[in-house]
């Protein structure tokens, strides 16, 4: 699954439901997807924040699943890495890629599709162990 949106607020949500339909329907567990909507919502919020140079530019939103492997993905058009803070306990924000390595198994950086600007964080979650 691959969606390209634009880059506002008021389109976490959107992404939010569209991540949670098409996990559902791939029949994974409830508690897996609940996971998984809430770091991809996390992504998504990064990529508006720290990502989008221009608002309402392209995000692209992807999931790749296998029988041993989920693996999502949020691109944004900068090419600035992110960089995991510690926020401390008065703060609003900055516990986006903390929440994120807390629910997934691994999570990372890869360069945008040829031909494009910028970078994919993803994460991914593994669903049984490789023989």
């Amino acid at each position: 699954m691959r969606a390209t949106v634009p880059a506002h607020p008021s389109r976490v949500p959107g992404v939010r439901a569209m991540v949670a339909d098409y996990l559902t329907r791939l029949g994974l567990p409830a508690p897996l997807v609940d996971d998984a909507v809430l770091a991809a919502g996390e992504l998504f919020t990064n990529a508006l924040r720290h990502g989008s140079p221009d608002r309402g530019g392209p995000v692209t939103v992807g999931i790749a699943c296998d029988p041993y492997e989920l693996r999502i993905f949020v691109a944004d058009r900068s090419s600035a890495l992110p960089e995991p803070r510690t926020a401390d306990g008065g703060e609003e924000s900055g516990r986006g890629l903390a929440i994120i390595a807390e629910l997934s198994d691994d999570w990372g950086v890869a360069p945008a599709d040829p031909g494009t600007t910028g970078k994919k964080v993803w994460f991914s979650v593994l669903l049984r162990r490789t023989p």
